[in-house]
């Protein structure tokens, strides 16, 4: 992979969630623009290799700082080594965004509820997407649906609490939804396919999956993804292609 269509950019800060969840800033080029849901490239030398992996930005597109959300994934060649991090630290950033999980690819149905639902480090572009103004203009009901295995793994609480107060200011359509799937005193605590075929996450939420008026946004383990699609066609609702349908998914490679 050329080298020459990165950039090196200076890791300004970590933060640890759990020992396999980490949160990271970078300094941010001017020449990099994104919009709310698109991926980066970040790639680090591991012995002579530059060894890269896709990650969704956190920061909202109008952020002066890059901010990422990572797993470590055991005896894995990049975030064996990315888990490392410290202030000060130099990672490769690909020049140019990737990806299509964005709110523009929704041309029908009009823009009216959005769902956007993930598991792990597959929040990060909905964090991203919640710090633009023009989403919380459009939508009259966001539904912010975040399923973990254990409570400690629910990260950016305090800080979608902050985001709805701050980009949402006034909007009385927005729920977070928490799930945590290895406690079984949780309000929800099934996994997703499950809690959509048996209609408990509506019923939480307030709010029916409608073909004619959802937009729904996945974002997670590829599993969750894949059987969470299949739960929601099950509901009649359509994959989103030219613009039209109610499911997006993102496909980062």
């Amino acid at each position: 992979m050329s080298i020459e269509k990165f950039s090196l950019e200076k890791v300004l800060s970590v933060h640890r969630w759990t020992n396999t969840l980490f949160s990271f800033t970078l300094t941010r080029p001017a020449h990099f623009k994104f919009t709310a849901g698109q991926f980066a490239r970040i790639g680090l030398m591991v012995g002579e290799e530059l060894v890269v992996r896709a990650y969704s930005v956190v920061s909202s597109p109008f952020d002066e700082t890059l901010e990422f959300f990572s797993i470590v994934v055991p005896d894995g060649a990049f975030t064996s080594n990315l888990q490392h991090l410290k202030v000060g630290d130099e990672l490769y950033l690909e020049k140019n965004p990737y990806g299509y999980l964005t709110l523009a690819r929704y041309q029908l149905p009009l823009p009216q509820d959005l769902w956007l639902l993930g598991t792990g480090t597959g929040l990060a572009p909905f964090l991203s997407m919640l710090q633009d103004f023009e989403t919380w203009q459009n939508y009259q009901h966001i539904h912010l649906v975040y399923s973990v295995r254990t409570e400690s793994e629910l990260a950016y609480v305090e800080r979608i609490q902050e985001i709805a107060e701050s980009f949402g200011e006034g909007h009385a359509g927005f729920k977070f939804i928490p799930i945590i799937t290895r406690d079984p005193q949780a309000a929800l605590h099934d996994r997703l396919p499950v809690l959509i075929e048996n209609g408990e996450l509506e019923k939480f939420a307030g709010l029916e999956f409608n073909p004619a008026s959802t937009h729904i946004m996945l974002c997670g383990n590829p599993q969750m993804v894949e059987d969470t699609k299949e739960a929601l066609k099950a509901r009649g609702l359509t994959m989103n292609r030219r613009g039209e349908g109610n499911i997006a998914v993102e496909n980062y490679w």
